[in-house]
């Protein structure tokens, strides 16, 4: 169960801090051209920003607590946060009627949800 465990925090750290990267160093007005961040349109540019900033350091905390084992209960937390950002992914794309992210969103929020629940009872 811990491999499982470190695979999924692995792969969604992996694809959080370079989905929020991609939102600190692009402009909004770029992310806008990406058809697959039209909802880019319904925030200010401060608020993609911080959305990936918020990313980036839940990727972080997705492992380093953990491997480290310093403030370890830090690892399950940054895993709950997750999935509620990818709750409101689903909420957002499902309102502009952007089916096709809805898939992902929803892996996303399944791993998220296996990572926080297993290392909250581990």
């Amino acid at each position: 169960m811990n491999i499982a465990l470190w695979i999924a925090a692995g792969i969604q750290a992996a694809l959080y801090v370079f989905a929020g990267g991609m939102k600190l160093a692009t402009p909004r007005e770029k992310l806008l051209e990406n058809p697959s961040m039209g909802w880019t349109a319904d925030f200010s540019a401060a608020a993609v920003k911080g959305i990936g900033g918020i990313e980036i350091l839940a990727a972080i905390g997705l492992v380093l607590p953990w491997a480290l084992d310093i403030a370890p209960v830090l690892t399950p937390l940054a895993a709950t946060g997750l999935a509620v950002i990818q709750i409101g992914a689903i909420i957002v794309h499902a309102r502009r009627k952007e089916t096709k992210a809805l898939p992902m969103n929803v892996v996303l929020l399944v791993l998220a949800a296996f990572v926080a629940i297993g290392r909250f009872a581990g």
